[in-house]
């Protein structure tokens, strides 16, 4: 059957709807309601005569006809967007989006130093950030690349180091460490009240430290387990327990006396932030821009 004008747009559509598997988040990527999202592909399994998408309340899933055209169409639609990312190189100004999926550290401590900078130079290129902790995976996401620590990169992708390695401390408010005795060996800290982090794949992190040839990987005791760093600033800051964080997390409020840092002895370092995207996939310009700005600025080192 002849295609018609209309089908290229909900092609592209259908492809968004097939990584996401939700009408919200695809209609997040490409600007539109997720009724308009419907909308199109009623028309155009209408048009096509079969089902692409089976759509209960709870999910939604691949017929056999949409995994074949998925199958079909991805590679051709990725070669027409890095066809259409190539004619940067003809414009005055580099334009474009970059889709990226970062952790929650590296949007504080890696993004936002660098990101008024990159508006302020390239002003035709957007940027959409989504900032989760969770493990994802970035292709699924309908993101162009992803920035974890170097030890979480998945091995099927393509990394690039953006920073020095990262320095771990353990931090508590005066007030708290007036109250109990300030650890002076990791194994102390099963004394104390901790926060406990809960990592990206659901796992409850044993606190790692260092000195010379030991290390000590600590289970720490707490009656609060944490995902995010401002609720656990905050409430390290107010006594509540003892924190494990990355030093450029707490610089600011360890200068300010709001914290202090014990076991400074024993604090380990941690691969840095590296942005990773998949082997097949062509960097887009803007993303290629902002490596390059993340390296010349430096905000963590390299």
């Amino acid at each position: 059957m002849p295609l018609h004008r209309t089908d290229f747009a909900d092609f592209s559509y259908f492809l968004a709807l097939a990584r996401h598997r939700n009408f919200r988040r695809a209609g997040l990527e490409l600007g539109v309601s997720a009724s308009a999202l419907s909308h199109s592909l009623k028309g155009l399994e209408a048009r096509l005569g079969v089902r692409l998408l089976n759509r209960t309340n709870r999910s939604i899933t691949l017929t056999a006809a949409g995994e074949a055209l998925q199958a079909a169409i991805h590679g051709p639609f990725d070669a027409i967007s890095a066809a259409v990312d190539a004619l940067n190189r003809f414009r005055d100004e580099p334009a474009g989006r970059i889709r990226l999926n970062v952790l929650e550290h590296a949007g504080s401590l890696l993004l936002s130093p660098v990101l008024p900078t990159f508006v302020d130079r390239y002003p035709g290129i957007e940027i959409d950030v989504v900032i989760t902790n969770h493990l994802v995976d970035v292709v699924a996401a309908g993101a162009d690349a992803g920035i974890r620590f170097g030890g979480t990169v998945p091995e099927d992708m393509i990394a690039q180091r953006l920073s020095a390695e990262v320095r771990w401390v353990v931090v508590g408010s005066p007030a708290y460490l007036s109250q109990f005795q300030p650890p002076v060996h990791p194994l102390d800290l099963m004394r104390h009240r901790c926060l406990r982090i809960r990592l990206g794949d659901d796992r409850i992190y044993s606190w790692e430290f260092e000195r010379e040839d030991d290390t000590v990987a600590v289970d720490v005791p707490g009656q609060i387990t944490i995902d995010e760093t401002s609720f656990a600033l905050g409430l390290a800051k107010g006594g509540a327990a003892l924190a494990y964080l990355p030093e450029p997390c707490v610089r600011a409020d360890v200068a300010r006396g709001d914290l202090r840092t014990v076991l400074d002895d024993w604090s380990s370092t941690g691969p840095g932030f590296h942005i990773y995207y998949p082997s097949r996939r062509q960097l887009p310009t803007g993303l290629r821009l902002l490596i390059d700005l993340i390296r010349e600025l430096r905000p963590l080192g390299m």
